[in-house]
């Protein structure tokens, strides 16, 4: 008994101790080891395809559709858009430059595919959200977009 404490107590088993690559680490894989290499011409991720699929063709309307597009507009887009879509968000009232507003008969007129272009590549100062935001769940903005847009603008 007296000796399983010393033995377990002259181990380092703490995992804050191993060794590992940083961001500001050297670029070889160990000391010694073959430098860190680009992946090959033409590599993708796994899950590209599919992405890149859901992406390409618009799921059917339905109220299932808008009802997320709805969540993911409150949370990825309101902030600036305002959730009425006026352009009147949070981060406008504080001073931020504020986007057109979605009831402008230029964006009423655009196709849903716009949307998820502009979600999807970004526009004017307005970044891309394709990392944050998945393909279907552009759709699915998109699609509330389109919705809100029946709707008198707000304060108006």
């Amino acid at each position: 008994m007296l000796l399983l404490p010393l033995l377990v107590g002259g181990c380092d088993l703490s995992m804050k101790d191993q060794a590992k690559g940083t961001a500001q680490g050297s670029d070889l894989l160990w000391p010694g080891g073959p430098p860190r290499q680009a992946p090959p011409a033409g590599t993708i991720a796994m899950d590209q395809p599919a992405r890149d699929a859901a992406l390409a063709t618009p799921p059917p309307l339905t109220a299932a559709l808008i009802d997320r597009g709805e969540e993911r507009y409150g949370i990825y887009c309101a902030v600036c858009h305002g959730a009425g879509g006026a352009g009147d968000g949070t981060v406008v009232r504080r001073g931020f430059p504020p986007p057109p507003s979605f009831h402008a008969r230029r964006l009423v007129a655009a196709p849903a595919r716009h949307i998820v272009d502009v979600i999807t590549n970004g526009h004017g100062i307005m970044y891309s959200y394709a990392d944050r935001v998945e393909p279907a769940d552009r759709w699915a903005i998109a699609a509330y977009v389109k919705a809100l847009q029946r709707l008198p603008e707000p304060g108006r």
